[in-house]
């Protein structure tokens, strides 16, 4: 048997046992649980962009998933230790990944929304991993400047941020938000739709960037700007003038299409995911600049990496949010949100005085 508990849906097997269906933070054990996947996944991601930054991705040789050919290393290298932090690493999120699916499908009825979304995160997830061992055997790493890098490097960027917003949305999901509604919503589709495509665009040239950034180090900024305009500057350089670009309108259409979505559906949860998204873009632009202004040292590249990725996830729940459906409110599960109270016994009129 199955009861609602503030606008989700749960297996009464849980309350049997003697555990609350929600938390002191006013959601339930699996929403927490999956927003700590997320948070998780986005330490991860970060991890794989330092491993990249400090051509370490080479340090545990052709060899996948075990690192050197040996399950326990010998005198290993700090470059090893690197990659091999990764590993472990985006093991654990694989796994969480999977726990966080089968909690899914036990608590929730077939065709559930979180259902679906949790399953996507496992495939997502898969596929991650599938196209870390390729860029490994294929040994598109450390110091491969090859155009099969730097495509490996765009499907890695487009996957991570599919992963990302199906985690959210399983996230979302559980914490009672309500089923997306397409149907005659084209302003809000659209509006949300650009800047997301955009995202993934600029994304992709930024991860190629990035890569530019480790293989092609400039001394100075002047040094930095010669290459960029050499007329036989490598694509990871020459991407160094256009990403900046695409940057900078990009931000100016998540601004533009969060005020529109808060225009549109002027409710508490689409208003706190549209300002988060716009004040995250504008932090990840400053942030991108100053990348540049400092020569893109390691640190800065983490930072400017985990503001891209939260300002993706930022439009996600926006989406989720604004396209929802009006008969399940995304705000009955926020921690400010109570359920309407219930008075039981005679109407006020036939009480005593």
């Amino acid at each position: 048997m199955r009861e609602r508990v503030g606008g989700v849906q749960y297996s009464t097997k849980w309350r049997a046992r003697g555990r609350s269906a929600r938390s002191v933070l006013g959601m339930p054990p699996l929403a927490r649980f999956a927003w700590g996947v997320l948070v998780y996944d986005v330490a991860v991601v970060d991890w794989g962009a330092y491993v990249r930054a400090t051509g370490s991705g080479a340090g545990c040789g052709r060899h996948w998933p075990m690192c050197n050919g040996e399950i326990l290393l010998r005198a290993p290298r700090v470059e090893t230790l690197i990659e091999l932090s990764h590993r472990i690493t985006s093991g654990g999120a694989f796994f969480l990944t999977v726990a966080l699916a089968l909690w899914a499908l036990r608590s929730f009825p077939r065709g559930h929304r979180v259902r679906r979304s949790a399953s996507v995160s496992v495939a997502l997830m898969a596929t991650e991993a599938l196209i870390g061992a390729g860029l490994v055997l294929l040994e598109l790493v450390a110091h491969d400047a090859s155009m099969k890098r730097a495509l490996g490097m765009s499907l890695h960027l487009i996957n991570t941020f599919l992963l990302l917003g199906s985690t959210a949305l399983t996230a979302w999901w559980a914490s009672g938000g309500g089923a997306a509604r397409l149907r005659r919503q084209g302003a809000l589709v659209l509006a949300l739709g650009l800047p997301l495509l955009a995202m993934i665009v600029v994304g992709t040239s930024g991860a190629v960037t990035a890569l530019g950034d480790t293989l092609f180090p400039a001394a100075s900024v002047a040094d930095g700007l010669a290459q960029d305009f050499s007329p036989s500057a490598p694509l990871f350089v020459k991407l160094r003038t256009v990403h900046p670009i695409l940057a900078i309108s990009t931000a100016v259409a998540v601004i533009f299409a969060t005020g529109l979505v808060r225009a549109l559906r002027p409710t508490r949860a689409v208003a706190i995911s549209s300002k988060a998204a716009a004040v995250l873009v504008v932090t990840q632009v400053t942030a991108g600049l100053l990348d540049v202004a400092l020569r893109a040292p390691v640190a800065m590249q983490l930072i400017h990496l985990a503001l891209a990725d939260l300002v993706w996830v930022a439009l996600v729940l926006t989406a989720a949010a604004a396209l929802a459906e009006a008969e399940e409110p995304v705000g009955t599960n926020l921690p400010n949100s109570h359920p309407p109270c219930e008075i039981s016994g005679p109407p006020p009129a036939a009480m005593d005085s």
